[in-house]
């Protein structure tokens, strides 16, 4: 199922932006195909750039990849529970409180790829199992309808969005 069918109700209007930036095919698909191509440029980004900061108070690339995987984890996590059929209302979470408490400049850039990698795979492998009633299944995250399928969208529009910054503004 592609992003073209999504209905405003399934996700927050905040969404929209990474909705649109989703690769616009089947949600496990188009995980796929962002993972090899993230696997790729990652991998290519120069050991130099890892800690580097386009601007006081922006985020290291560092930073921005472990914010990507923790993203990634919530919303996989709002995903899961919304298929299985957990009525309960989720909370948001606070980005910039993540990032600062996750300090990623003390790790290698070889273990976020490892984590980037094992978290997708495993996202991969959640939606995946999802048949078309769970995609469709609507619930709570930080006070708005959300449902599985536009949580899979998020995951990777989110994701482009963020590489894109990663090359125009960091390397």
């Amino acid at each position: 199922m592609t992003s073209n069918h999504l209905n405003t109700a399934e996700y927050h209007q905040y969404y929209k932006s990474y909705i649109d930036k989703a690769t616009n095919i089947d949600i496990v698909e188009g995980l796929a195909i962002n993972l090899k191509k993230g696997m790729t440029f990652l991998s290519e980004i120069p050991e130099e750039k890892h800690n580097y900061a386009y601007a006081d108070g922006k985020w290291a690339i560092k930073d921005l990849l472990l914010h990507i995987i923790d993203a990634e984890r919530v919303f996989a996590y709002r995903a899961l529970r919304i298929a299985r059929g957990d009525k309960t209302p989720l909370a948001g979470f606070d980005q910039d409180i993540y990032v600062a408490n996750a300090h990623a400049v003390n790790r290698s850039f070889k273990s976020l790829i490892e984590e980037y990698e094992a978290v997708r795979s495993s996202t991969i492998t959640l939606f995946s199992s999802f048949e078309e009633d769970a995609l469709l299944r609507i619930g709570e995250a930080s006070g708005s309808a959300i449902s599985v399928r536009a949580l899979g969208y998020i995951i990777s529009g989110h994701e482009n969005h963020h590489m894109a910054v990663i090359k125009e503004r960091y390397l």
